[in-house]
């Protein structure tokens, strides 16, 4: 049960820790970038080296700390409800880093300090941070995660009647041992619709909504998600009061708006209220031209490094079966629904296109595939030449994975809010693949994830998903 000593270290004791812990690697951070700048040859690569006597350095060190840890709290990353929300604290250290650094050296431009602060012990001060405060954080979750303390920090959620999206929701806390949320029952709403999925044994019924008060009470409920809002106008007023009364959360589940939820916006027309879905971040002049930046210049660099590895496995592919091309051409769907050819290194035998079947993606023991292919489906060498996809603007770095035309008219019809995914330009790379959710893998969790992306896209997060394609390089593509 979560009583006032599991409160107390959701809200007092773990936060303190997490932020003992931030200053000691953010400080050390610091002192490796000293360290590196001054005393080994990586500080004089590019300039001569100046002496700096750690003495002089250090009040530097101590600004530096506080303005960092500063940026952190400012971006909220000690509220406790990131206490086991790993990646969405990891993007804040992400962009209070990014900030910090920004932030740093244009002070070190306008104000003299003494001793003055070195640009390049700022760079590599801020590679130092991150890694250690990646390792600290990584080391901080999973024993949180795998210990007593994850009981005592979940909130305790109960749901307020019982639809598909509640199932759905429950499937999805479920299968995340250390999600936030800690599932106790449901409460059932008066008149419950005959046509709702049975309860199944999926989390247990606590009672009726007529008993709500003592519910709440008896069972410590942190968050109550309601799933339905058809009930009379008096027991809605009644539900809010009782929340507020019990400082319980009262969540609702938008069955009207399924997708989108991110880009809801309250306007006033008038005197009356309108909800309603405005603009994505995604698509807004600013951030598209900020992403189109971004795909040049990483496709420009992404072409050059990879050419001497397309030339070597062209070479193997023609050695293997010099009969087909070395390219393999496919018409994809990408943004507004427009086709475009997709380039990739044919990793199968030349008529396997002619023997395509209905399967959106090809298992990795298909007769058809070469072995050098199997080799480069396995690190996703095949998907380089996209780079010149990206080039020509047919495609993003990060993005959700382009389908066939046929395969796109078919999902459409089969899986709910498919389409929108079209929103955006398809990516190499993108936040299903990430998290493990491939060709092969069920196709509505990679749209839930697609939508995710879209909803939530910054550039923070692009970045976040590119520094997970690089650890997780191996088969994170198709």
């Amino acid at each position: 049960m979560n009583g006032p000593a599991s409160q107390d270290i959701r809200h007092r004791t773990l936060p303190l820790l997490l932020l003992a812990g931030d200053t000691v690697c953010v400080f050390a951070g610091l002192l490796v970038g000293y360290g590196l700048r001054y005393h080994t040859p990586l500080g004089s690569v590019f300039i001569e080296v100046t002496g700096a006597r750690l003495r002089d350095y250090l009040p530097l060190l101590c600004l530096g700390t506080a303005f960092l840890l500063a940026a952190f709290a400012h971006l909220n990353l000690y509220d406790e409800r990131l206490l086991l929300r790993r990646y969405q604290a990891l993007n804040i250290i992400l962009k209070g880093t990014a900030f910090w650094l920004f932030a740093y050296l244009g002070v070190s431009l306008v104000l003299k300090f003494n001793p003055p602060i070195s640009r390049l012990f700022v760079v590599f001060a801020c590679g130092g941070v991150l890694a250690l405060l990646y390792a600290w954080r990584s080391l901080f979750y999973a024993f949180v995660a795998s210990s007593k303390l994850r009981g005592r920090i979940q909130q305790r959620v109960a749901l307020l009647g019982w639809t598909a999206e509640a199932q759905a929701l429950v499937a999805d806390i479920q299968q995340t041992a250390a999600h936030p949320f800690r599932l106790v029952g449901i409460v059932e709403l008066p008149a419950e619709d005959q046509s709702r999925p049975p309860f199944s044994g999926a989390l247990p019924l606590l009672g009726g909504f007529a008993d709500l008060p003592a519910l709440l009470e008896r069972h410590e409920i942190d968050v109550l998600i309601a799933v339905r809002l058809d009930l009379p106008r008096a027991d809605l007023a009644r539900l809010v009061e009782l929340c507020e009364r019990s400082y319980v959360e009262l969540k609702i589940i938008p069955s009207v708006f399924q997708i989108f939820v991110s880009g809801l916006r309250l306007q006033t027309f008038g005197r009356v209220p309108v909800l309603g879905v405005e603009d994505l971040a995604i698509n807004k002049l600013f951030n598209r031209a900020l992403k189109r930046g971004t795909d040049l210049f990483g496709a420009i660099v992404g072409l050059v490094l990879s050419a001497p590895v397309v030339a070597l496995f062209a070479v193997l592919i023609k050695r293997e079966s010099p009969a087909g091309p070395i390219f393999f051409r496919q018409s994809r769907v990408g943004a507004g629904h427009r086709a475009f050819t997709l380039y990739k290194l044919r990793s199968m035998t030349p008529d396997a296109a002619g023997q395509d079947d209905e399967q959106v993606s090809t298992g990795a023991d298909d007769p058809r595939l070469l072995r050098v292919g199997r080799f480069m489906r396995r690190w996703n060498l095949d998907e380089l030449p996209q780079f010149w996809n990206v080039l020509r603007g047919e495609m993003s770095l990060i993005g959700p994975r382009p389908e066939r035309p046929r395969h796109v008219d078919r999902l459409a019809g089969t899986i709910p809010h498919y389409l929108p995914r079209h929103l955006v330009k398809p990516g190499m790379t993108g936040w299903a693949q990430v998290n493990g959710l491939r060709g092969g893998s069920a196709l509505e969790r990679r749209i839930q994830h697609d939508i995710y992306y879209i909803e939530n896209w910054s550039f923070w997060l692009d970045l976040q998903i590119l520094l997970l394609t690089l650890v997780r390089w191996r088969n994170s593509g198709e």
